[in-house]
């Protein structure tokens, strides 16, 4: 019973990181490039608009729920017939964290400033805006998408490794 939990958890961090991993590759390769095709107010909107849609329940499951299960799973390869494994967790687990201090150091007070930004006077219109946004909300997103894929690939090396110990034998 042990071994089936701590594979469901395993399994349950890589897909949540993989998840969660994926969204911020999307906005990377996708969605701020074509926003940065757009005009300055309709970039303010869009992104004003993401930043409340994107606050929901399946987001939460994917970036909390990656952060909870890669910690549960670390927990139950501490004991000695998961130790093969256990390296590949807390390093994807370290690197999670990348992504969420990123996310909660810099990215979250970004979409706050500019949801505050007024966009009535030259000094703050929407070229403004977006001048203080939109490259440095870009650069440290990048640097999520790859902190969260590098934590996918461990997640996924770590349940190859469990798999061929027997950890995944049902």
């Amino acid at each position: 019973m042990y071994d089936a939990i701590r594979t469901a958890a395993l399994i349950a961090a890589t897909v949540t990181t993989g998840l969660s991993a994926g969204l911020f590759y999307a906005f990377a390769c996708a969605v701020m490039p074509g926003l940065r095709q757009s005009d300055d107010r309709t970039f303010v909107t869009a992104m004003r608009r993401i930043n409340v849609a994107i606050l929901n329940g399946w987001f939460g499951l994917g970036f909390f729920g990656a952060l909870v299960f890669t910690a549960v799973a670390a927990g139950m390869h501490l004991r000695a017939d998961g130790r093969a494994v256990l390296p590949w967790v807390v390093a994807a687990l370290g690197l999670y964290l990348v992504l969420i201090v990123t996310t909660f150091a810099v990215n979250v007070p970004l979409n706050e400033q500019l949801e505050a930004a007024e966009e009535t006077d030259g000094d703050t219109g929407p070229a403004a805006v977006r001048e203080r946004f939109e490259a440095r909300w870009v650069r440290w997103n990048v640097l999520r998408a790859v902190s969260g894929t590098a934590a996918l690939g461990c997640l996924t090396w770590a349940l190859v490794l469990h798999g061929r110990i027997g950890g995944g034998a049902a």
